[in-house]
């Protein structure tokens, strides 16, 4: 198997794809909607999101550093149980992700129900990614 620092980029890519399929199941089906009126998108923006290739793709890059960086973190934090693995994305959430999207209700504006609504995604994609990377 071919590692890089240790980590496997079969890892990476399986649970990058899985944090994009979760983040299309949370913006799409279970909260689209409330996203969007939270956001205040009307159909015409709804229909402009759709069309932007560039974004999904800087999503894409994204979700792969994620995954990378936290795959780092699960090898240098020995998080080889679901346990552990857990509480590693738990606490990058708390420490990296919370505090900082803070900012969005304390100087952009935005909704404290959009808040939540996003750390809540990035709290399940944490931990999801970091549970199913020690698992590899």
């Amino acid at each position: 198997m071919v590692t890089l620092m240790g980590i496997n980029p079969l890892a990476v890519l399986v649970v990058a794809i899985i944090s994009i399929v979760l983040g299309f199941l949370w913006y799409g089906p279970l909260f689209g909607k409330q996203w969007k009126r939270l956001m205040k998108f009307s159909e015409k923006d709804t229909k402009k999101v759709k069309v932007r290739k560039k974004s999904y793709l800087f999503m894409i890059l994204g979700s792969l550093i994620t995954s990378f960086v936290l795959a780092y973190m699960v090898i240098k934090f020995s998080a080889n149980s679901f346990l552990l693995a857990a509480d590693l994305g738990f606490t990058m959430w708390l420490g990296f992700i919370a505090p900082v999207m803070l900012g969005s209700v304390l100087w952009e504006g935005k909704p404290w129900s959009l808040y939540f609504l996003n750390v809540s995604f990035q709290l399940i994609n944490l931990i999801v990614m970091a549970v199913v990377l020690s698992a590899w």
